[in-house]
């Protein structure tokens, strides 16, 4: 009997994956890794490898974990280790896979990313600066309507924290089969949001300017009978990669320090709007969030905010840093 498998049988399996799996260069070499580890785990312990049971496994696990391994490398060691018992199971080598039934444990999600405020401002206010010159031409090869465009769409996805399906789905006039409108007279949108739940969120000052002066330039871009707030030069409905793109642009324009994408700005409205009121029930209702547990997520970035503030201000934190 062997406490390990010979080294051709792993090579067999890290063949298998590679000419019938198709697996990257980078994962099997991260597979031969993880396999090397359960080769001198079962080595240490004089278990014949075939003959691993469960809590072998489970005991193998446990000193990964004991040596610092995070969560997503631990779910790459026992995905190697479940394909090789896999492997063998379908070959009649072994009658059970002792890997089924172990888990690593959950990475924590990121958190958002968000804009400072300053940073979001900043976007806004440069875009809305950079009015049309004399010969109707704004932002290079940008005209004024599509300018005014630009504008609108940046105060809807940060004053009014819409999803950018949300906001390309918005027509110009309310209708029985439109997904969203906009109702100027109570100055709200009107949205069809995840799962289909329709949800209104009100328009401030910014967004209404922004939207009154896109309108009425709409008619010089749009095509007859297209019934799309927002249309791109072609004068089609908007779609949600031209928004991503532009918007990236007008980051870049703006100067601001990272790539700006439309949910960051569906982040940084629920974090700004949080750390001003404090009223978690108020923010998940202008999200649209079925669940108070999703809009609680923003909490751990006012948190952050908090920590800075102190980190830079408190005459403590700065001793501590010294």
């Amino acid at each position: 009997m062997h406490a390990v498998p010979p080294a051709d049988d792993i090579e067999g399996y890290l063949q298998h994956l590679a000419v019938e799996r198709h697996l990257a260069t980078r994962t099997l070499a991260l597979y031969r890794a993880a396999l090397t580890r359960l080769q001198h785990a079962a080595a240490a312990d004089g278990v014949e490898l075939r003959a691993a049971q469960p809590h072998d496994l489970r005991r193998w696990m446990a000193l990964l974990r004991a040596e610092r391994l995070g969560p997503r490398s631990l779910a790459l060691v026992l995905s190697a280790w479940r394909g090789l018992f896999r492997w063998w199971g379908r070959r009649g080598e072994v009658q059970h896979n002792p890997v089924d039934g172990l888990h690593a444990p959950k990475a924590p999600k990121p958190l958002p990313k968000a804009l400072s405020v300053d940073q979001a401002m900043a976007l806004a206010d440069h875009h809305g600066r950079a009015r049309p010159d004399g010969h109707g031409r704004a932002h290079g090869e940008a005209d004024a309507a599509l300018c005014a465009r630009d504008q609108a769409v940046l105060e809807l996805l940060y004053g009014c924290g819409l999803r950018v399906g949300e906001l390309t789905a918005l027509d110009a006039t309310a209708s029985p089969q439109g997904k969203g409108w906009i109702d100027r007279a109570d100055r709200s949108a009107h949205v069809l949001g995840k799962g289909g739940k329709r949800r209104s969120v009100p328009l401030g000052r910014a967004a209404c300017d922004a939207l009154d002066r896109w309108l009425s330039a709409r008619a010089d871009v749009a095509r007859p009978g297209e019934a799309a707030l927002f249309v791109s030069q072609r004068g089609t409905r908007l779609s949600a990669s031209q928004v991503r793109t532009r918007l990236a642009q007008l980051a870049r324009a703006a100067g601001l320090p990272t790539h700006v994408h439309p949910h960051m700005l569906r982040h940084s409205f629920a974090s700004h709007l949080l750390q001003s009121s404090g009223d978690l029930r108020a923010v998940q209702e202008l999200l649209g969030h079925a669940n108070i547990a999703t809009t609680q997520i923003y909490t751990k970035l006012d948190h952050q905010h908090l920590a800075r503030v102190y980190d830079a201000a408190h005459p403590r934190a700065k001793a501590r840093r010294g």
